[in-house]
């Protein structure tokens, strides 16, 4: 093997060695943004049961208040 040989083997194993560091940055990058993800996604899924309860008491007094002013309007025009 000549000198010029080594060389190229040398700058041909330096570039895959970049471009293998480049790609094990890029999977890094892509699990830390899958982790960020997760941990939003069960922060959401906890919150659910919490905000439905909510839903089902705002929607249990939105129905009084309409039965309140459907009784008004009643008892002022029937009575």
């Amino acid at each position: 093997m000549t000198f010029k040989q080594a060389k190229e083997i040398v700058e041909r194993l330096e570039l895959a060695e970049l471009s293998l560091r480049n790609s094990f940055d890029n999977i890094d990058h892509a699990r830390r943004s899958l982790d960020d993800s997760i941990i939003a996604q069960k922060k959401i899924l906890n919150q659910i049961p919490q905000k439905d309860k909510k839903i089902s008491i705002l929607f249990l007094i939105i129905m009084l208040n309409v039965g309140f002013i459907a009784g008004l309007f009643v008892g002022k025009y029937l009575i």
